[in-house]
């Protein structure tokens, strides 16, 4: 019995719909069609104003949150993510697969469409072996300066389309260059129409949170558009919409040598991964049910590989589309699926309404978007709090400010590995002093009034003791010794350090070796099993004292021996 319930957990994680459709409440069902319907009036502006970024063709961006969100409907572990394609994937397609594409319109479509297979074979190599816990390694101050500086870049990508004007460049720096070498030839009409959305979506985030003013605010300037003929005078529209649904085939392989799609495929997969993680975790945190982390990877292929069929481009799961879908009301992914049928009645019957909307409404729906990306208070109170996080952040953004999504994101995720080496070599050393009064023992440095020991130093390593911090330890301790005068005791507490490597034993070893010289006792306090056996396997135990590993440093020096 015990082994069939097993058996049932298994599926049940593999296959999530199989959980929540058993307990599916008919009350739900009203909930659900509202948030899909819901989430489609949000989708088709937002889509197509991606597809733009992304230089592909409108409807393409529907096909994203039409096929992602089916595929994602059934391997998601989410109950309210919302799957579609995003502003920082969007921007890094444009900024990646142009340079591929070579100027083939064709060819860059299908690169887009490859790109999209490859981010679902990723995924379910991460999940196969469990490579969650190395997303982990991307921090979040690594995070707040990589979003300020997509932000920034995607804003100013979409100037050039609210201002009339033809825009280039290659990163953040050359296109402000650009722009402002183009200002003397502004459509003011233009400007007036972007201008108008803009502070029309503005107003209406505001005033009218959680509702489909982004659709109202699309058809509002397609009505503007028609009646007073601003394609004949000139304002870039989106064109005919093709009809239909898409035609469902394989990706075009062979386009691309593997080391140049999979930097691409990579770098979308740490993107999509970690926004939808971190959105997903919120809402599941906020309904009170478990979210497997690692089951997102089947989710997050499910809906690039029906993205890729469906001739899209990556998707992934965000903020802002699920904030719209979670306020609608949704309580089980059947949002996604009926936002997906709402969404190709659109792409069946509808597209034609769209041809005279203004690409300027687009650019300040992109705007809208991603204005929140650049979190100056989040960078500000790094500067106050952590110095080291803020550095982070500041190389994150600078570095996708100058080299463009793809290298920044890549850069950010090496920036952080490097932000945790730093952190992990230089651990805080507290030498300890006796708390007046009590025969308690702590930091000196972090404590007023705190009395020294006489003839004892006594230090706690407040990190694991590791092969990159090992030096650091042994130089911080010598050094207080060579300041010390008639010292018989070093003692060394390991109750902050919960592992240690060869290197952390050798380096007790070299300490005890060099105290041995300057006729200086050695002990060891608060080891912990695992340390314990790794200090026997060096030799320690013949060294020090084993009897006084596991005791504390209260117990050891006592308050006479502090005095």
């Amino acid at each position: 019995m015990s082994s069939q319930s097993e058996q049932r957990a298994g599926w049940t994680r593999l296959f999530p719909p199989s959980d929540w459709l058993v307990g599916y409440r008919a009350e739900w069902l009203s909930f659900d069609a509202i948030a899909g319907i819901t989430l489609a009036a949000y989708a088709i502006p937002v889509s197509l104003a991606y597809a733009a970024l992304a230089g592909l063709p409108p409807q393409v961006g529907i096909y994203g949150y039409m096929l992602g969100g089916i595929g994602y409907a059934v391997l998601g572990s989410s109950r309210q993510l919302a799957i579609g394609p995003t502003s920082a994937i969007s921007l890094m397609i444009a900024s990646t697969v142009g340079a591929l594409a070579g100027g083939d319109a064709v060819r860059y479509a299908q690169i887009a469409s490859l790109a999209a297979f490859a981010v679902a074979v990723l995924c379910f190599i991460s999940w196969l072996f469990k490579l969650s816990v190395l997303v982990r390694l991307v921090s979040d101050s690594i995070l707040v300066g990589f979003k300020a500086g997509a932000g920034l870049t995607i804003i100013v990508s979409q100037l050039p389309s609210l201002f009339g004007v033809a825009g280039g460049g290659h990163n953040f720096f050359e296109r402000v260059f650009q722009l402002a070498g183009q200002l003397g030839g502004v459509n003011l009409l233009i400007v007036a129409i972007g201008t108008a959305a803009l502070v029309l979506l503005l107003l209406g985030e505001r005033l009218l949170p959680g509702k489909p003013v982004g659709i109202t605010i699309v058809a509002l300037s397609i009505v503007v558009a028609t009646l007073l003929g601003l394609p004949a005078a000139g304002v870039p529209v989106t064109g005919k919409i093709p009809e239909g649904l898409p035609a469902l085939g394989l990706p075009t392989f062979g386009l691309l040598e593997f080391d140049d799609l999979f930097p691409l495929a990579a770098g979308c997969v740490l993107l999509a991964y970690i926004e939808g993680v971190s959105a997903a975790r919120s809402f599941a945190a906020k309904h009170g049910y478990n979210l497997d982390a690692r089951q997102e990877f089947l989710g997050l292929g499910a809906a690039n590989l029906a993205a890729a069929f469906g001739h899209g481009y990556p998707v992934a799961g965000g903020l802002s589309q699920s904030a719209v879908n979670d306020s609608a009301g949704a309580r089980t992914p059947l949002a996604l699926v009926i936002c997906s049928a709402t969404l190709a009645l659109c792409l069946l019957f509808f597209t034609g309404l769209l041809t005279n909307l203004p690409k300027a409404v687009l650019a300040a729906i992109v705007f809208v978007a991603v204005y929140r990306l650049v979190d100056i208070p989040a960078l500000m109170r790094m500067w106050q709090v952590s110095r080291l996080d803020f550095y982070a952040a500041a190389i994150a953004l600078v570095s996708v400010l100058l080299l463009g999504i793809l290298q920044g994101v890549l850069l950010a995720a090496i920036a952080s590995i490097f932000l945790l080496l730093a952190r992990t070599s230089s651990p805080n050393i507290a030498f300890l002093g006796r708390l007046p009064g009590t025969g308690r023992y702590s930091d000196s440095a972090r404590h007023e009034g705190v009395e020294p020991l006489v003839g004892v130093i006594a230090f706690r390593p407040e990190a694991s003791l590791l092969y990159i911090n090992a030096e650091t330890i042994l130089g911080s301790v010598l050094g207080v010794l060579r300041k010390s005068s008639d010292i018989k005791l070093v003692a060394c507490d390991l109750s902050a350090s919960p592992y240690i490597d060869l290197a952390g034993a050798g380096m007790l070893r070299d300490l005890h070796d060099e105290l041995a010289t300057r006729h200086v006792a050695f002990c060891i306090v608060g080891a912990h099993a695992q340390l314990r056996d790794l200090l026997r396997a060096e030799g320690l135990a013949e060294k020090t004292d084993s009897g006084l590993w596991l005791r504390s440093l209260d117990s050891v020096l006592g308050n006479d021996k502090a005095n």
